[in-house]
């Protein structure tokens, strides 16, 4: 569970003035740590431990390596980059405008899917504490509450989300004191070992097709460079923040699952795989646990799904006035509300394929457009190296090269383990783009429109 909020540099940029420069580190990362839901390690676990043969820990060190390599390219960019911060941005700057386009499409994948993924986890969450009840009542509950807040105009302040992310590290928190108090009076037959990390009967394709599913924990890390505009000194502090966020939720991510996975080596154990982490809440700290855990989680899925259904229907927006997209349809808001109610309808529609997909399909359609937009962040950095980096010394070719390179690599390779229904959905989806973009340039005649990030001042 991922929340993505929108930020106020969209609605100063739309209205023309200067924004304050008034972030300081601290404030820049706590931002990106909210984008990173706490909780989000619990979404997947249960599904990538029976995956791995119980070695999540190992899975999230893979997809940490990923990350980081990828964040290394960020910090890149965004130095050279500093009022934009997007994948889409550095392809068409440093490779080509069509390029940058279908990077940026792909990329859409995250915005429009996120919703669907919290109403799935709603199901799944809901179904542990109430079994008899069908998976798709609690799917199209989440999604007609979060669109009907979302269409009356109902808005998350900033200071709740922020208040909610405190409340969803608690909870973690109070989930892994239990769990330590239970593997040290050897519940289970639970005791610390190495075990999580590396066996002899590991399988390191297992592990990696873990990887590619838990890096839906990691996605929203790179949010933060959209604060460029707002930071007190970008140049310095939004590399610095990046790296932290990373470092900081890869060892959450690796300690907590550490622990679930000694007091549980084998989630078979457990009935309901997808939804191991509510019957590990009850068996660890009791029924009252239970309900508080899913009590918040209930809550955060709420929050992260409505203010996902908001971000990807202002971004459909966006893109509808700036003629990314037909603007009749996807520029148009209500006269009366200000909303715009074909793109919430739209992100409601799309949320509700939830009901056809579990959460390994659906994490790894999110994910498929988050590798595609990694790798080519990485790729950028290269051909910003040789196509425009006048400083080419040894020490500047590992930076730009080398380190990047390794990126390009372990997301590509990442990327071949996903789901295949993911990969046809995706494809089919980048084969859409493509028409589309052929006809709004005249088949390469004209430049690509661009994406609304793309259009923020300088």
């Amino acid at each position: 569970m991922t929340t993505t909020e929108p930020t106020e540099t969209m609605t100063s940029a739309e209205g023309g003035g200067q924004l304050k420069r008034t972030l300081k580190l601290r404030h820049i990362v706590f931002i990106g740590l909210a984008y990173m839901s706490p909780l989000a390690v619990f979404d997947t676990f249960g599904i990538v431990s029976d995956m791995t043969d119980g070695h999540v820990p190992m899975s999230y060190v893979v997809i940490l390596i990923a990350v980081l390599f990828t964040a290394f390219s960020y910090t890149r960019m965004v130095r050279v980059f500093p009022s934009a911060g997007s994948a889409y941005t550095y392809t068409r700057q440093t490779i080509h405008p069509i390029l940058g386009f279908m990077v940026g499409w792909a990329a859409l994948l995250d915005y429009l899917f996120l919703p669907m993924i919290n109403a799935l986890l709603s199901s799944i969450y809901m179904g542990a504490a109430f079994p008899n009840v069908p998976a798709w009542v609690w799917i199209i509950s989440t999604i007609i509450i979060c669109t009907f807040l979302n269409l009356v105009g109902v808005k998350l302040a900033v200071k709740v989300n922020y208040a909610l992310v405190v409340v969803e590290v608690v909870v973690a928190l109070a989930f892994v004191g239990f769990t330590v108090k239970n593997i040290l009076a050897g519940m289970n037959g639970a005791a610390a070992s190495f075990a999580p990390f590396a066996t002899s009967d590991m399988s390191m394709s297992a592990v990696a097709a873990g990887a590619s599913i838990l890096a839906l924990s990691f996605l929203g890390f790179d949010a933060v460079t959209t604060l460029s505009e707002e930071a007190v000194a970008p140049k310095r502090d939004i590399p610095k923040a990046i790296f932290i966020i990373v470092a900081l939720a890869g060892v959450f991510f690796v300690g907590v699952t550490y622990v679930m996975q000694v007091l549980f080596p084998d989630v078979s154990v457990i009935a309901n795989i997808a939804g191991a982490s509510p019957a590990m809440a009850k068996y660890i700290g009791g029924a009252g646990f239970q309900a508080v855990f899913l009590g918040g989680y209930l809550v955060a899925v709420l929050a992260c799904g409505l203010t996902q259904q908001m971000s990807a229907g202002r971004l459909l927006f966006a893109m509808g006035r700036d003629g990314v997209l037909p603007k009749k349809l996807f520029g148009y808001v209500h006269p009366k509300t200000g909303i715009p109610v074909f793109n919430i309808l739209l992100i409601a529609l799309l949320a509700s394929s939830a009901v056809f997909l579990d959460l390994n399909q659906a994490a790894s359609l999110i994910n498929f457009g988050a590798f595609v937009a990694f790798a080519f962040v990485n790729l950028s950095v290269i051909v910003y190296y040789f196509r425009m980096l006048k400083d080419k010394s040894r020490t500047s070719a590992f930076g730009f090269v080398i380190v990047p390179a390794v990126g390009v690599i372990i997301n590509v390779l990442l990327w071949f383990t996903l789901e295949p229904t993911a990969k046809v959905v995706g494809f089919g989806w980048a084969a859409v783009g493509l028409i589309y973009v052929l006809w709004k340039t005249r088949f390469f005649r004209q430049a690509p429109p661009q994406f609304e990030a793309d259009n923020q001042p300088a």
